[in-house]
């Protein structure tokens, strides 16, 4: 287990996470139809090449669904009881098939749960960036933590 409880966290925390990530044809494809979302920016070259960006444009759920995903190791990963939120969620730059994605999270607020005495909240601020570090997405996550023992 590598995620931390919630006693182990201070505000302020920051973490760049070190697996990185680069998003093929085949996660974009298969992340659009399992979710059922027909949208040609993300599944038909030819729709895309004549729209604005030119070229398929990775389904936005996948970039923030990924964003979470690098983050969870060092975060949540064992200690998580249940995400409970994410707010002020931002895609300010497009990604694209080829892209090379990382993510870097920060603790932003930290409060004991009233109702769960053996676990806090932590809210991280997750980014991702491409490798151009260009931020492709961010987010508030509050997350359940436990506590230690």
């Amino acid at each position: 287990m590598s995620g931390r409880f919630f006693d182990d966290w201070a505000i302020g925390d920051r973490i760049e996470h070190p697996i990185r990530r680069t998003v093929t044809e085949t996660d974009n494809l298969l992340f659009s139809t399992m979710t059922h979302n027909p949208q040609p920016l993300h599944i038909d070259a030819e729709a895309a090449k004549a729209s604005e960006f030119g070229q398929i444009l990775v389904n936005g759920t996948f970039t923030f669904s990924l964003m979470v995903g690098l983050s969870v190791g060092e975060t949540t990963l064992g200690t998580l009881v249940a995400n409970l939120g994410y707010d002020e969620l931002v895609m300010p730059a497009p990604v694209f098939l080829g892209d090379t994605l990382r993510a870097t999270s920060e603790v932003t607020a930290l409060r004991e749960s009233k109702s769960r005495p053996g676990a806090g909240l932590v809210t991280f601020r997750h980014e991702a960036l491409n490798q151009r570090n260009a931020v492709v997405c961010r987010c508030l996550r509050t997350a359940l933590v436990k506590k230690w023992g």
